[in-house]
């Protein structure tokens, strides 16, 4: 039954995950061509500050999760108020810290480190004055949506996060119908983002009553929440950094409109990762209550989520590898795709172990380990700076996705093989694991060398149908095949 509940929990993340994605993909060649290519360079660089400034939460959200669902597991509900309201106001404390610092840097930013064209310098700084403006409500939203998830009410968090998701995309290409200012647009989103902030902090009000009957701050409640957040922090600074990066140095290294050849590819192979998010964002406040109690179902969980990513993103991989140069001619034109191709078919290589990442990382944060975490990102941060900056300068936004996909690939090995210390064996079934990914690493690598067509397909149905054998013969149990034929009608 738990299992089951997780299913639809999962699903609901799925749906809200992605259905911006489907308005992404209709309205972005639209944005671009009414915005140019520098200014919708500016508006996803916007996008990415308003991302990394989010740090200012000091990892309160995450770890309002953790400890909420923790009193969920413990019967000890009655101590949630003080935590809701003790985070809440730590986050919007911090937030103002981020608006003043964002305010601060933003000159800074505009006329010296980044290369903005001069006619959108001025435009541009207002941008992110008021992008400094937001980061309270987006902090303050995300402890909210968490106090949510936390008690499993997944589908009120999604019935929240697709409008918002869908307006993302959909508000700028309205705007554009009256007016191109980034200004504007800006504005617009920000407004959509406060809507939301009211909509979660009405849902926790009426689905935790006792958040409006006991309004208190507690000292003790900040020292736990300051203390697991401590580490969290140090991931929460330097992740979006580990992140954005690559965008930062093309920005600044070389300009604008190779901004945007990178960005757009990055955004549209990112969004593979709502799944693993989807499923990584179910399992997190799972860990954090069923690895101590229950280590069996917590390492049974582990390995089933690694499976089922493994086979739905190799599959999704494989197609963007192999048509992405005639995905994006498609999308967004042939002088686009020149520029974008081989970005797009690099970070989707690194999106696939990204994506299996996301397990661990929820599993290593869930049972009270982000101090490990951030070490592993201090150590991935000391190598990528010299790596993206060396690779940007030498090979462009190419060098860009592949020092990413570098930087990524590493970060998956350290997570699976410190989590593996604390899973119940199951002798051989790592390994197999480990040699299947190898292999299947080498059949999307060929993918990137075809350029012919008509091989393409070849190869994908070949591919495809030897994928599809081995995942039946290798990776289910007869449980689960089963289970899979009784649901196609082949087995009474």
């Amino acid at each position: 039954m738990r299992d089951k509940s997780l299913k639809k929990d999962i699903l609901y993340n799925v749906v809200g995950l992605s259905s911006p994605m489907v308005v992404a993909v209709l309205t972005m060649p639209v944005i671009i061509k009414k915005l140019g290519i520098d200014r919708f360079g500016v508006l996803s660089l916007s996008w990415m500050v308003l991302g990394y400034f989010s740090l200012f939460d000091l990892g309160l959200g995450r770890a309002l999760t953790k400890l909420v669902a923790e009193k969920i597991g413990s019967k000890s509900e009655w101590e949630i108020p003080e935590l809701v309201w003790s985070s809440i106001i730590l986050m919007c404390t911090m937030g103002l810290v981020g608006t003043a610092v964002l305010f601060i840097i933003s000159p800074l930013l505009i006329q010296t480190i980044l290369k903005i064209p001069t006619v959108l310098k001025d435009e541009t700084l207002v941008v992110f004055y008021l992008l400094a403006c937001s980061i309270p409500v987006v902090i303050i939203s995300t402890g909210l949506r968490g106090v949510l998830e936390a008690k499993r009410h997944f589908l009120i968090t999604n019935a929240i996060r697709i409008p918002m998701g869908v307006l993302t995309f959909l508000s700028p290409l309205l705007v554009l119908s009256i007016s191109n200012s980034l200004v504007v647009i800006v504005a617009v989103l920000l407004a959509v983002r406060f809507v939301a902030l009211l909509a979660y902090l009405f849902c926790c009000l009426q689905l935790i009553p006792d958040l409006r009957s006991r309004f208190s701050i507690r000292r003790s409640a900040l020292l736990v929440l300051l203390k697991f957040g401590g580490w969290m922090t140090v991931s929460n600074l330097i992740s979006p950094l580990l992140i954005y990066l690559d965008r930062l140095l093309i920005g600044s290294l070389i300009s604008m409109a190779a901004l945007a050849y990178y960005s757009t590819p990055w955004e549209l192979v990112m969004k593979v990762l709502l799944i693993p998010g989807a499923m990584a964002g179910v399992l997190f406040p799972v860990f954090s209550t069923a690895f101590i109690e229950e280590a069996e179902r917590a390492a049974h969980l582990y390995r089933r989520g690694i499976k089922y990513l493994f086979f739905l993103l190799f599959p999704i991989t494989l197609i963007i590898v192999i048509f992405a140069k005639e995905g994006l001619t498609l999308w967004l034109g042939v002088d686009f795709a020149q520029h974008s191709y081989r970005v797009l078919q690099l970070l989707a290589l690194g999106v696939l172990l990204n994506g299996l990442a996301s397990i661990p990382f929820a599993f290593i944060q869930g049972m009270g380990k982000p101090y490990v975490t951030a070490k592993f990102h201090v150590i991935e941060l000391v190598f990528y700076v010299p790596c993206a900056w060396l690779m940007i300068s030498k090979f462009g936004i190419i060098g860009a996705a592949f020092a990413w996909m570098l930087r990524v690939s590493i970060d998956a090995i350290l997570l699976h093989n410190f989590s593996a210390r604390y899973l119940v064996s199951q002798p051989g079934k790592d390994n197999h694991f480990a040699l299947h990914l190898v292999l299947s690493i080498s059949v999307l690598l060929v993918g990137l060398s075809l350029f012919s067509v008509i091989v393409k397909i070849v190869y994908l149905g070949v591919v495809m149908l030897v994928f599809s054998l081995l995942v039946w013969r290798l990776f289910f149990d007869d449980v689960e095949r089963y289970t899979i034929m009784s649901k196609l009608g082949l087995m009474k």
